[in-house]
């Protein structure tokens, strides 16, 4: 009997297949869609402390095989979440892993108290509660001009720092492509006690409008996701699964049960699924039906025969 049972930081998954941070909502967009249990788990859109309106002008622009975003982190705050959206997410069956942003360290750590708080009261209550925190470090530290947290290794560790000693729920850091040292900083993240890693954000990426003379987006750069970044994306899972102890999600152009393959041989532990889920309102769904059509015909029983095996 062919298995696609895993584990991520403790927590069990009925299959690796997970939603990307910014492209799932909170599921309800696809809950009439397909049955939201055929996932392993839902990540969250990046939620910070407070409300957020996103970024101006355009936000989404498609490209040959793949997908640019200048979203902004548009958000209705972590305090909203857990009022309207955490129950009816629970509901669904998959592991919820709420995706953490921030513009200082001090937002990250108090945003986190607020999660393991409210978490530890629904538990307490015999009621069912996020399973784990992913830490977005891509983020712009508004303090120091701007500089994504998750490019130097310094700015990195204190985030990692504080939030780690604010929250006892299993602790997922979201590494950017855009690292100075992409598996120094996953030593670190592992070392200040992060329980796993995600791997990668969109690539940073540029589209100009020739006609208007500028670039397309407002903020002149935004993030490049999709089948185009899949190679590197597997190459840089491929050195951090190596690097660290700790499981490693691959994400990066996922569109077919192959792909997933690719990346569970490449050393993750599970993927999470972001454009894909634009171009196949069902994806979830199809590749769960595929995994296990495809594990059949190469004669794997099991994701873990096969983890990290090249």
């Amino acid at each position: 009997m062919i298995s696609l049972a895993c584990e991520l930081a403790g927590v069990p998954l009925s299959n690796p297949i997970l939603t990307a941070s910014g492209t799932f909502g909170f599921g309800k967009p696809y809950a009439p869609l397909y049955p939201l249990d055929k996932l392993g788990g839902i990540v969250t859109k990046g939620l910070t402390l407070r409300p957020r309106a996103g970024n101006a002008g355009t936000r989404i622009y498609e490209t040959p095989s793949g997908l640019m975003n200048s979203i902004g982190l548009e958000n209705p705050g972590i305090p909203a979440f857990l009022d309207r959206e955490l129950e009816v997410m629970t509901s669904y069956g998959p592991a919820v892993i709420v995706n953490l942003g921030g513009g200082t360290v001090g937002e990250y750590k108090e945003g986190a108290e607020l999660l393991t708080d409210v978490c530890r009261g629904l538990r307490d209550a015999g009621k069912r509660a996020a399973d784990l925190i992913e830490l977005n470090i891509s983020c712009p530290n508004v303090k120091e001009g701007g500089l994504q947290f998750g490019l130097e290794t310094g700015q990195a560790l204190e985030v990692v720092r504080a939030v780690r000693r604010a929250t006892d729920l299993p602790l997922l850091v979201k590494l950017s492509p855009g690292a100075r040292d992409l598996t120094e900083m996953a030593r670190m993240c592992e070392a200040e006690g992060a329980d796993g890693l995600s791997l990668v954000n969109t690539f940073q990426a540029m589209a100009i409008d020739i006609r208007k003379r500028r670039s397309v987006f407002d903020r002149v750069y935004a993030g490049l996701s999709g089948p185009a970044v899949k190679p590197i994306a597997l190459r840089m899972v491929h050195q951090v699964a190596r690097a660290v102890s700790v499981p490693v999600i691959g994400i990066g152009g996922i569109s077919g049960a192959a792909d997933v393959l690719e990346f569970i041989m490449a050393g993750a532990a599970a993927v999470q699924i972001g454009t894909y889920n634009f171009m196949n309102l069902r994806a979830g769904g199809t590749l769960a039906n595929e995994l296990l059509k495809l594990m059949e015909r190469e004669g794997i029983r099991s994701l873990e025969e096969i983890r990290g095996i090249v």
